[in-house]
């Protein structure tokens, strides 16, 4: 017969078993997090260089869609069991950006295969329905491939405005019953509301209780902060066309997209981003009037003036189809698990939107939502309070789940 200590001994290996496999996916997330935040140092970074899996980075084939093939990217770990399609949100770097490539490595270090595509409308900083039928046609691709989708299911992540759109491309017919889960990176619910917010500051009033829609607040609150000059300019560029005469719109364009380039190389070289910031003026006043007082106020980051001048037209065409289309809370709902995350302090989409919009999903299919205070707009700051981190641990333990 057993003696008692065998059988004890034997009692407390099951244990530890039992809890090393229940911790182990919660440490595979917090690992994550420490190679997104850049907090590989000391143990939490040797525990995360432990859980990573060694992955390799190559260019695919185009991805044929209906509005032109668009060039995509592959990081394969050295197993998977889920890929997923990540696409980045207004950015002229597409596939290339900086973040989006560090998210994608962080993901497949996690254990996912990852492709990255980027809409050609959003590398050229227009938000229309063009970048939705993109993701779509990608992700139907990607469920496509055996050897990527075995299952013929496959994860979607969006970033930015491409959150958003991803729910929505989530939720149409051709590709709703090919998604295992979608996830919307500092998103939007309703892109009228957002232009609405980013032209006057507003937003719908603030809950009493954020978690009463289903979304956690981590250990920060939620804040409405005013926006921030880089959404105002990119609803400039979108409208343009309503707010100078008809000859003025494309040199008007050209210089906002010098703007924009210069703020989009603030974070790889700030050298390149003042010469371009300096080119963006001296542009803006070659212009004439009234795109010449336009652009000035663009290269002065005048949000509470500029704002003002587009708001009237903003709010006349919220109700306009390509808009609705583009707005998750308007369209027809994903079925499949959607993740929620957002800064508490977003100024370029307010956080307002990640509560609302689970509100709205929640009578439809399975809702995870998060503000959190380790988030910016769209990337993980290492900054953060122990509560944030945990909660933001807990959210990807639930995503990778699914």
């Amino acid at each position: 017969m057993v003696n008692f200590r065998v059988q004890r001994a034997i009692l407390v290996a099951i244990v530890a078993a039992v809890l090393v496999r229940a911790l182990l996916p919660y440490l595979d997330a917090g690992a994550f997090i420490v190679r997104a935040a850049g907090l590989s140092v000391g143990v939490s970074g040797r525990l995360a260089s432990a859980r990573a899996y060694a992955t390799t980075r190559r260019d695919l084939a185009p991805i044929a869609t209906r509005h032109g093939a668009v060039p995509a990217r592959l990081y394969q770990p050295s197993s998977f069991s889920r890929t997923v399609l990540l696409v980045p949100g207004v950015h002229m770097d597409g596939i290339d950006e900086t973040r989006l490539v560090g998210m994608a490595e962080d993901l497949a270090e996690t254990g996912y295969a990852v492709v990255t595509v980027a809409p050609p409308d959003l590398r050229r900083f227009q938000i229309t329905p063009a970048n939705t039928d993109v993701i779509e046609d990608a992700a139907r691709w990607i469920a496509a491939q055996s050897d990527l989708a075995p299952d013929g299911r496959v994860g979607m992540v969006g970033i930015s405005f491409s959150g958003g759109l991803s729910i929505v491309a989530a939720g149409r017919d051709a590709l709703r019953d090919r998604v295992a889960f979608v996830m919307s990176f500092g998103g939007h619910g309703d892109l009228g509301r957002v232009m609405h917010y980013l032209t006057t500051g507003q937003t719908p009033a603030l809950p009493a209780d954020p978690t009463a829609g289903g979304v956690v607040a981590g250990a920060g609150s939620m804040h409405i902060l005013p926006p921030h000059d880089y959404g105002v300019t990119v609803v400039l560029l979108t409208f343009a066309d309503h707010v100078v005469p008809a000859e003025q719109v494309a040199p008007l364009r050209a210089a906002i997209l010098v703007y924009l380039t210069a703020s989009s190389l603030t974070l790889v070289d700030m050298t390149r981003a003042n010469a371009e910031f300096a080119r963006a003026r001296t542009v803006g006043d070659g212009l004439p009037e009234p795109s010449r007082t336009m652009m000035r106020h663009v290269n002065d980051r005048a949000v509470d003036t500029l704002g003002p001048l587009l708001a009237r037209v903003v709010d006349g065409i919220t109700a306009h189809p390509d808009v609705r289309a583009m707005s998750p809370e308007q369209v027809p709902p994903p079925a499949a698990p959607v993740f929620l995350l957002h800064g508490s302090e977003d100024t370029v989409i307010p956080p307002i939107e990640t509560v609302m919009l689970a509100t709205h999903l929640r009578a439809h299919t399975r809702v995870t939502g998060l503000l959190s205070g380790l988030i910016t707009h769209a990337e993980v700051d290492k900054s953060a309070a122990l509560g944030d981190v945990w909660a933001l641990t807990r959210f990807w333990r639930a995503l990778m789940s699914s």
